[in-house]
């Protein structure tokens, strides 16, 4: 053995196991935390609540609670344009239940959980797709 080397000893690999342990446990309580106020939003808008677990297929949900187009979702899944397109659709969702921007880019963008929670099982109602009001056909999805 190299002296010049660090070594590992029991002890630090007993530590690096735990911390990545706690780590992971708080990842899953953090995952499944999103999953039930997403559900619960998604039904509270007449969408299948099993859809919140479902990849890519809660994206095309959020755009139909959002009232905007269903090719919609594509945009979310391109690479710094759907940072852009995420905080449009925040928007609309946040003013489909009745909350303002402020709320949509605050509280569903930028503290997506709890923005989620406050509408899921606030008492915010579902007033319809926000974005649709005034649109012209061809947006309508």
């Amino acid at each position: 053995m190299d002296p010049s080397q660090p070594t590992l000893t029991e002890a630090d690999t007993a530590a690096l196991l735990g911390t990545l342990a706690v780590f992971g446990i708080i990842g899953l309580i953090i995952i499944v935390i999103a999953i039930v106020v997403m559900w619960k939003t998604f039904v509270k808008a007449g969408q299948p609540g099993w859809a919140a677990i479902v990849p890519i297929y809660n994206l095309y949900v959020m755009t139909q609670i959002g009232g905007r187009p269903g090719w919609w979702t594509v945009l979310l899944l391109i690479p710094g344009v759907n940072v852009v397109v995420l905080a449009i659709l925040s928007i609309d969702i946040a003013k489909s239940f009745g909350k303002d921007a402020v709320f949509g880019i605050v509280g569903l963008w930028l503290f997506s959980i709890v923005g989620y929670a406050i509408l899921g099982f606030g008492n915010a109602q579902y007033r319809g797709p926000a974005a649709l009001v005034g649109a012209q056909g061809a947006y309508r999805g």
